[in-house]
């Protein structure tokens, strides 16, 4: 997983990247006439629809980089021709890291810095 939401995931015939950027999110509420959260929850409680699993992984796809007309085919050979608990892990996956980020990370803590260090020397200051 990296910070823009991104996650690198093993799908089809091999490691694919997904991403559901803000456009993308947008794009997943039309189509699953619900906002990317109620999808989510849908998808986490066992309420989903078919849609809430196909659109997800398309979707992000093609957030991840890959053309359109490739993703959706992607999407009709490796999900809509399987049983749909087969993708939802994957589904859930994706969605889950577009809407709450990297879990490793802490929000609002600077990068680069060191646990426990408590200097308050400047580097450009030179001691003088």
């Amino acid at each position: 997983m990296s910070r823009d939401a991104s996650v690198t995931l093993p799908f089809a015939d091999g490691d694919k990247t997904f991403r559901l950027a803000w456009g993308e999110l947008i794009k997943l509420q039309e189509a699953c006439d619900a906002g990317p959260y109620v999808v989510y929850r849908r998808l986490m409680m066992g309420q989903w629809k078919i849609e809430d699993i196909s659109h997800t992984i398309r979707l992000g796809l093609i957030g991840g980089g890959m053309a359109p007309d490739k993703a959706l085919g992607f999407v009709r050979d490796y999900v809509e021709c399987r049983p749909p608990l087969e993708s939802l892990a994957l589904a859930q996956g994706i969605l889950g890291v577009a809407l709450q980020g990297v879990p490793d990370e802490t929000p609002g803590e600077p990068e680069g810095e060191t646990a426990g260090s408590s200097s308050q020397t400047s580097p450009m200051e030179n001691g003088e």
